[in-house]
């Protein structure tokens, strides 16, 4: 009978799950497991490329319950592609002529690793499935169990991604601040810049999130500490439509009422037209091992501030960015439950032998499962049918047209 050997890394970006899943993994193999050793690659598939691992030690057992209470990621985070060669040649990881696939898929024979789980979005657990695959077809078996991470809530067919109740919730207490900034200046324009390149869920949800957080709170009517201060006064989507010269004058109306504006926006929101308009423009826009456009190079929300500020009159405007303040945080408790039944599944389907990913099942009435890796997919849209959303817009009073 083989031995047991489990190993487990992180990828891609952050969110507030990564250091409680890899301390709820290390703490669930130590309570029906002891006798499997337990290590984890650094910096994701770049630590599994050069060998460098961590050796999950008997006082990290012992502490591992600590890890709940942080944000980041213990054992690091990287953003490499094994099936992209010449990215990982170009950043030292393989040398010329190696394919990081085989390189990787080696190095986990070499280390004798029987199970690995994957904490991440959908293409590194793709990846994953990618090494598990090749590793079957050159007759070793490695059981490969995935944990969805992904503050935009957008893998396909996983009804809740870890960590995005969490960057939702500390989203809007980040804004509770930044609306303050409204009384700085008369005629003043904040947007509300959120992480989400394809899917406007986070967007959504941290609105949602902040309007239900102000909603409660005592105002001062006759001074400018009222609710209009605490107001969203638009929200954009990449599955939203809308008219600029329309809104502009929607919201010209709001700036002359109450003598500011504040506007929730995606980063993904008008993407695919802000860069096919810089790429018209002769600009080169930069992309990743993925090729995903480089959002930050973007810059959505400063696109939305000079096109409304102007429109609008505006003698201020600001983008405040709450991504990377809310994918830092440490899992709020709806999460830390949601880890913990995922972590538990993942477990159990690793001793079982079951790959996969684990989540509620969309395609099975939501129920919690290992899902098949082919049906793993990134981009899923938000379902702007969805009644909260429309509750939501309701209060904004804004009026809008879905897209998809």
């Amino acid at each position: 009978m083989t031995k047991q050997k489990v190993a487990m890394l992180t990828a891609g970006g952050l969110a507030p799950c990564l250091s409680s899943a890899v301390g709820g993994l290390i703490e669930r193999y130590s309570d029906i497991a002891p006798e499997i050793e337990l290590v984890a690659y650094r910096s994701g598939y770049q630590g599994l490329l050069l060998a460098d691992r961590i050796e999950i030690s008997k006082d990290m057992r012992e502490k591992a319950h600590l890890l709940h209470r942080y944000g980041g990621s213990p054992i690091g985070n990287s953003r490499v592609k094994l099936t992209n060669a010449a990215d990982c040649v170009k950043r030292g990881l393989v040398k010329e002529g190696e394919n990081p696939l085989r390189v990787a898929a080696e190095r986990l024979a070499a280390d004798g690793i029987t199970v690995l789980h994957t904490i991440g979005g959908d293409d590194t657990n793709t990846t994953a499935a990618d090494l598990a695959a090749y590793l079957g077809a050159n007759g070793y078996n490695l059981t490969v169990v995935g944990l969805p991470k992904t503050v935009d809530n957008d893998v396909v067919p996983i009804r809740q991604s870890l960590g995005a109740w969490t960057a939702a919730e500390v989203g809007a207490g980040f804004f509770d601040n930044v609306s303050n900034e409204q009384s700085a200046a008369p005629k003043t324009l904040v947007v509300h810049e959120v992480m989400g390149r394809h899917c406007g869920w986070l967007t959504a949800a941290t609105a949602r999130a902040y309007i239900q957080k102000t909603a409660g709170q005592e105002y001062v009517d006759g001074l400018m500490m009222d609710k209009a201060l605490k107001s969203i006064d638009g929200l954009y989507l990449p599955e939203l439509a809308f008219d600029l010269q329309a809104e502009a004058e929607r919201l010209r109306k709001v700036m002359e009422k109450n003598g500011f504006v504040t506007l929730f926006v995606s980063e993904g929101a008008c993407l695919d037209a802000i860069v096919a308009e810089r790429e018209a423009a002769g600009e080169t826009v930069k992309r990743d091992a993925f090729g995903h456009v480089k959002i930050d190079t973007i810059n959505v929300g400063n696109w939305f501030s000079k096109q409304f500020a102007s429109l609008l009159g505006a003698e201020r405007a600001m983008v405040q960015k709450s991504g990377y303040y809310a994918r830092s945080a440490p899992a709020n408790g709806d999460d830390l439950r949601l880890i913990q039944s995922m972590v538990d599944l993942a477990v159990e389907s690793a001793l079982n032998k079951v790959s996969g990913v684990t989540g509620h099942d969309e395609g099975q009435n939501g129920k919690l499962r290992t899902i098949e890796f082919p049906r793993i997919k990134g981009g899923k849209h938000f379902d702007t049918g969805a009644k909260w959303f429309g509750e939501v817009m309701d209060t904004i009073g804004q009026k809008w047209k879905a897209t998809v």
